[in-house]
């Protein structure tokens, strides 16, 4: 893998990966609210493409000091409000490496057919059997943004639930690369979209469910619905520093080919 994205952010317990994250400001961290569970200890581990870096020299472990899941979120059949902010322990410092991604204005429409990228480091097919792996490099595919109707009736053939229940609701957003597999996302993990000069968070990947089948469209929590509430949870409202502009980061990416750890 030759770029790198440098808001992508894995959450471990006790050093090992859970979920993925992206980083939206200096102390804050955006999640899926079903990867918190209990009152484990949480970190993240930011700047780097390894999941097992081989040294810490432009690597941050930062312990997660406060969880702020959504009062929506209820995690039974019906996933809503599957979004969480972890604020970190101490600030981190802005590299090439670490930068945060911007947030959507919560009136700000995703086009159908949008390109967009999905990361992390979960193979999550195999995340819950016996021969789980986790990848050791970061891991990208290429995604467009689908119609939510059509999302929703992929799902509903393999469900039970009566027809008049939506499965795809109006706070989830769905995505697709109508070939291959997407389980090389993770759970929590950003749906980032290069958008009028900007990387911004679209989703955080919500339905592990979505890859029991190959062509699955991923279901992601759809960030423009909870744009408000995230900022309102943060000191003040404000982000206190600029987030990465897409030339920059093309910059970036065209000066360094190659990730190392």
């Amino acid at each position: 893998m030759s770029r790198h994205w440098p808001w992508e952010v894995s959450l471990r317990v006790e050093n090992e990966h859970v979920c993925g994250g992206a980083l939206i400001d200096l102390n804050w961290v955006v999640t899926a609210a079903h990867c918190i569970q209990g009152t484990k200890e949480y970190s993240v581990l930011l700047g780097t493409s390894k999941l097992m870096p081989p040294n810490a020299t432009r690597t941050i472990l930062i312990p997660v000091r406060d969880i702020i899941m959504h009062p929506k979120y209820w995690g039974g059949t019906f996933i809503m409000g599957d979004v969480a902010l972890l604020q970190l322990h101490s600030p981190v410092i802005i590299t090439k490496y670490v930068q945060p991604i911007c947030l959507p204005e919560p009136n700000y429409s995703l086009k159908v057919g949008t390109q967009c990228w999905v990361t992390g480091w979960g193979q999550v097919k195999q995340r819950f059997s016996a021969n789980s792996t986790l990848a050791p490099d970061l891991q990208e595919a290429e995604v467009f943004i689908m119609d939510n109707k059509k999302c929703d009736q992929i799902y509903r053939k393999k469900s039970r639930i009566p027809r008049v229940v939506p499965l795809v609701l109006g706070d989830m957003i769905c995505a697709t690369n109508y070939r291959e597999d997407l389980c090389s996302g993770d759970s929590g993990g950003p749906l980032a979209c290069e958008v009028e000069g900007r990387w911004i968070l679209a989703g955080v990947l919500s339905w592990e469910k979505a890859c029991a089948k190959v062509h699955n469209p991923g279901v992601y929590t759809r960030i423009t619905k909870y744009s408000r509430w995230i900022k309102k949870q943060i000191s003040n409202g404000i982000l206190s520093v600029p987030c990465t502009s897409a030339w920059l980061l093309l910059l970036f990416w065209l000066l360094q080919p190659q990730m190392g750890p």
